[in-house]
């Protein structure tokens, strides 16, 4: 009998709202056993994360998991620094265009893939100016009312 499995997809929106992404990259996350367990049950907050490079490896700070809820006095740090997967040549690529001006490495979406491991989405982003949000904005609202005049149908 197949258990039904709740698919885990944390999106940070306002990344994409933030910056034009101009290529994505899949990457597997370091974790400790509570870590995971506190993913699965949807407890993650990508807004504040960012990646940065130290010692030839790419990491990601400030991404929230919160406490496992039956965690014990092992349960991990919330906000720790964890390591992504990815190989050499997908980091030396990132590290070479991080290096130009304008570029930044942004997670975007963290979820879980069908074999049980955490995949992390990150893209190699350049950011938007005020007019680009703008014009975002009328986009969205655009779509929005067309939605709405085609539900009228």
């Amino acid at each position: 009998m197949a258990k039904d499995k709740k698919k885990i997809e944390i999106v940070n929106r306002k990344a994409a709202f933030e910056y034009f992404f101009n290529t994505v990259f899949e990457a597997g996350i370091k974790l400790v056993g509570t870590e995971i367990k506190s993913i699965r049950e949807g407890n993650v907050n990508l807004r504040d994360a960012y990646c940065t490079f130290k010692d030839g490896n790419l990491y990601v700070k400030s991404l929230y998991i919160a406490e496992y809820s039956h965690g014990n006095i092992n349960n991990h740090e919330t906000r720790r620094d964890r390591r992504l997967l990815l190989k050499k040549i997908e980091l030396r690529k990132l590290l070479k265009k991080v290096k130009e001006k304008g570029n930044t490495i942004v997670p975007y979406k963290l979820y879980v893939n069908d074999r049980g491991f955490a995949k992390l989405e990150i893209a190699l982003a350049t950011g938007k100016k005020s007019h680009d949000k703008r014009n975002t904005i009328k986009e969205k609202d655009q779509k929005r009312d067309l939605a709405r005049q085609k539900k009228d149908y």
